[in-house]
Formats: C-alpha cells, structure tokens, sequence
C-alpha cells in the first residue's frame, strides 16, 4: 500500500480530522482571497484590501463551523449561509465568506436525496444572490454577484454527482454481495440433496441385503446339524447377498471421489431390467415372490427406472422383516398414459402394525424419492390383512437425473 492510500485510509478512519483538515484549507484561503483586488489595473493585486474585524470573524466562525458538517449538514448550511449573507449586505470591500457556504451546500447535496437536494440548493442560490445583488454594496449586475450563484449552482451539481455515484457503487457491490451469497446458498442446498440422495441409496441397499443375509443366516443356523447340504446352500445365499451389496456400496459410495482418486466403479444403477434378479434374491431367502409386468417395454429415464427399482426393493425387504414367515408378495408393473405405476401387495399380517407403519425411514425415503421425480407415493394397509405399496411415476421425468443416478 502507497503512502497516499495509507494517508486515506487514516482520514477516512477520523472523518473529524479530515473535516478539520478541510476547514483549516477553506480558512486560509478566503483569508488570502480577502487581500486580493481582482480588479486592479494590472490584473488581481495582492495586498490592497485589508479585512475589517466583521470579515475576520466571520472567516474563522464559518470555517470552524464547517468541522461538524458531517454530523448536521443543514444546520452547518444555514449556519454559514447566515454568515455569508451578513458579510455580502454588511462588507465592503467584501470577503469571500461564501466559499464555507459553497462546501456545506455541497455537503448537504452529498448526503441527502435529489428532491432535498434541488430544495435546499434552490434556497441557498436565491438567498445569497439575492442578498449580493439586492442588498449589498456593488451593483446588482457585478460579476461577483453573478459568481456566487454559479458557484452555489456548482456545488449543488457536485454534490448530486457524488452521492448518485456512491448508490451506485453501492447497489454493485450490494448485488454482488447478494449474489454470492445466492450461489453460497444454492451450493449448499445443492450439497444437502445430494448428501439426503445417497443416505436413501445406502439405506435401501443396506436394508435390502442386510435382511436377506439375517434370513439366510437363520436358516443356515437352524439346519447345519441336521442337513448341511441346505445350510450351505443357505450360506452361499448369504455370500452372494453380501457380494451384492458390497458393490451396490461400493458403486455407490464412489461417487463421492474427488477427480484425482482412483477411478470410480463404471457399474450402471440398478433399474427394473433387474426386477427378476431381485425377486429371485427374496425367494432365495424363502418369500414367494410373483412378477407381473405390462409395461410394454417402455424405456424409463435412469432416475425414474432406479426410483422403480429402489420402491420395490425396500417394500420387499419392509415384507421381509415384518410380514412373518407365511407372506406372499406380488409385484405390478403397469403402464399406465405418461405414468408407470409400480404395485407391491403382501398377506402377511405382521406388516399390519409393524415398525414401519406410520412413516418409518424406509416408507419416508420412498415417498421422498418419488416425489422428487414428480410422482406419488401411498402406503398402508390392506383390508383384510397385509401392506400395500403403490408408487406413480412419470415416464419423463420432469427434473434434472441427480449426479449418479444417471451415471
């Protein structure tokens, strides 16, 4: 930083001292401007006109006033407005006492409104060129009365000028301000949806073989010492159910990698071209499990196609764990005008008051994931005993597929 910059800085810190500054600069020169005939044979000579006492003290009284013009700027106006009308009527020869006139009225332009502005300058114009031309010494067509009413002019202009440039800059850096925060904002809310994504994503994957290895385990347990050949069946459910979902997990949980980790799986989201792959992992752990599709082959969006999926997966595992050991489930999927709607019916009557009855996490992630999709999600139970889950989504999909999703 330049001396010059430190030296603003530091006024800027004690507006006090530079208005101090300033009005020690107005004092000096309308004390050097008071001795000066600008009309002398030979041009503006030095030193013919002396200031009486009225001129002097108005001097010093209306610079020392200009010190507070920061802090009541119309009071300091009609202070040294006063001052400088009694010395144009009072004076002669005249001194330049005006000139405190001249910086308040700038003052007061910088720091109030347009309309205020034009009011108060209007006044302060008349009012000393009135003063000058109607009441005072000299003619009213001399040339310093015709100046106090260009330089009153002047300073209003300025004033105006300045503060219209302080808004300005102002209101830039306020949109700027505004939009940075904006895009703060949009990034975070940006990561929370992505954040809330995968936590859905995880909870279906974890939910869903988490409970068929807990199937298979049992099963595996209550049959090693009587017919192993079915416990190692068992056992190799419950290694490919791990398998599973260690890569869902690992799929998943990869695209969170930054761009220089090691390359991030290239496995596509799982979508209904693997319904029959996931009903066949749920009558492997001993739920049957029927398929019924009329979806005439229709090509969803991959968010839409991984919702599907993800839907029917979690009311399968939410049978699993809760619909007793004599459940059915029955799937549909049906296309329906824009819409596909995928049906999960079951018997079992354990769902009737289960853990998830109500909004669990399960049934919360399902209606969440729907509806960012623009799709509906219902819940609940049957009559006559069981659960249904029924899910509408649109075949196009009316938001942008979520990072992964469509990776």
């Amino acid at each position: 930083m330049s001396t010059l910059e430190r030296t603003k800085c530091r006024l800027r810190a004690h507006p006090m001292a530079l208005d101090a500054t300033l009005a020690t600069g107005v004092l000096v020169t309308m004390m050097a401007s008071s001795f000066v005939d600008p009309h002398g044979e030979n041009g503006a000579t030095w030193g013919v006109h002396t200031p009486n006492v009225l001129s002097l003290t108005l001097m010093v009284l209306s610079a020392a006033a200009l010190v507070f013009r920061r802090r009541a700027p119309r009071t300091i106006l009609a202070t040294t407005g006063a001052f400088s009308a009694v010395e144009l009527v009072a004076s002669d020869p005249r001194a330049p006492v005006v000139m405190s006139a001249v910086v308040a009225l700038y003052t007061v332009a910088s720091a109030t409104d347009r309309p205020t502005t034009w009011r108060v300058g209007l006044l302060t114009m008349t009012v000393l060129t009135a003063c000058a031309m109607l009441v005072g010494p000299r003619p009213w067509y001399a040339q310093e009365n015709l100046a106090i009413f260009a330089w009153t002019g002047m300073a209003a202009a300025a004033g105006d000028a300045v503060r219209s440039r302080r808004a300005f800059v102002h209101a830039i850096r306020e949109r700027a301000d505004r939009a940075e925060r904006t895009r703060d904002e949009e990034a975070r809310r940006r990561v929370a949806e992505e954040r809330l994504r995968i936590a859905r994503d995880l909870h279906d994957v974890v939910a869903h073989h988490i409970a068929l290895v807990n199937v298979q385990a049992g099963v595996a347990a209550h049959v090693m010492d009587k017919r192993p050949d079915q416990a190692k069946e068992a056992l190799a459910h419950v290694r490919e159910a791990s398998r599973s979902a260690l890569n869902e997990l690992r799929a998943t949980v990869g695209l969170l990698r930054q761009s220089g980790d090691p390359e991030a799986p290239t496995e596509p989201a799982p979508g209904l071209a693997r319904l029959d792959e996931l009903a066949d992992t749920f009558r492997n752990a001993g739920l049957p499990v029927e398929v019924a599709r009329a979806d005439h082959g229709t090509t969803l969006p991959a968010a839409v196609d991984l919702a599907a999926y993800r839907v029917i997966q979690e009311a399968l595992t939410n049978v699993q764990k809760h619909a007793g050991p004599e459940a059915k489930a029955e799937i549909s999927v049906v296309r329906v005008g824009p819409n596909v709607e995928v049906t999960v019916l079951d018997n079992g009557p354990g769902q009737d008051d289960g853990p998830e009855e109500g909004g669990g996490h399960g049934l919360l992630g399902m209606r969440e994931r729907v509806t960012a999709l623009g799709g509906t999600c219902t819940t609940g139970p049957r009559y006559g005993g069981g659960f249904r889950v029924h899910a509408i989504l649109p075949v196009k999909n009316r938001t942008a597929p979520a990072l992964g999703d469509s990776a």
